[in-house]
């Protein structure tokens, strides 16, 4: 039942992310839909990719998508105010279920005391990276790397 709701949540997220018209208020609506696949990971069993997802895409991805915008001052003219309350609402809605949802779903499974201690070491991700998903990280640098040049150069197109 929570895996529906997180996948729904995730699915209505980004479907939001098309509907909106400010550019920051899309990026919240990211910021939430990547949470939700973080939880979604951790439903999964996979803990150590739920956290990165948060700490890298939610956390710094998005810290460059804001700057960009800022940058590029990507505000239409007749929406020159962040309306706080309109605008906010739903992000703030839909990360208050994926709240509610983590905060029952650690309630229901708490944590396991075990005297072993079981670390992933960085030097095993690094390998797991770099062994076999070498191509799907040089994919997404790539993604990334084009995603900023188009934005960029369109930001710059109507400047010249």
């Amino acid at each position: 039942m929570i895996f529906y709701l997180t996948a729904a949540i995730a699915v209505l997220a980004a479907g939001a992310i098309l509907k909106v018209s400010h550019p920051v208020h899309a990026a919240l609506y990211l910021v939430i839909s990547l949470l939700a696949l973080a939880l979604i990971f951790f439903l999964l069993g996979a803990p150590l990719l739920a956290a990165l997802q948060v700490m890298i895409y939610a956390g710094a991805i998005m810290v460059l998508f804001l700057f960009l915008i800022m940058v590029m001052n990507l505000r239409s003219e007749r929406n020159q105010s962040l309306s706080l309350p309109s605008g906010w609402k739903g992000p703030a809605i839909l990360a208050l279920i994926l709240w509610l949802e983590l905060m029952l779903l650690l309630n229901r499974y708490p944590a396991e005391e075990t005297n072993e201690m079981t670390a992933i070491e960085p030097k095993a991700v690094g390998h797991a990276l770099f062994g076999p998903y070498l191509v799907l990280v040089e994919a997404a640098a790539v993604l990334l790397l084009a995603a900023l040049v188009a934005a960029l150069y369109l930001s710059r197109k109507g400047r010249s």
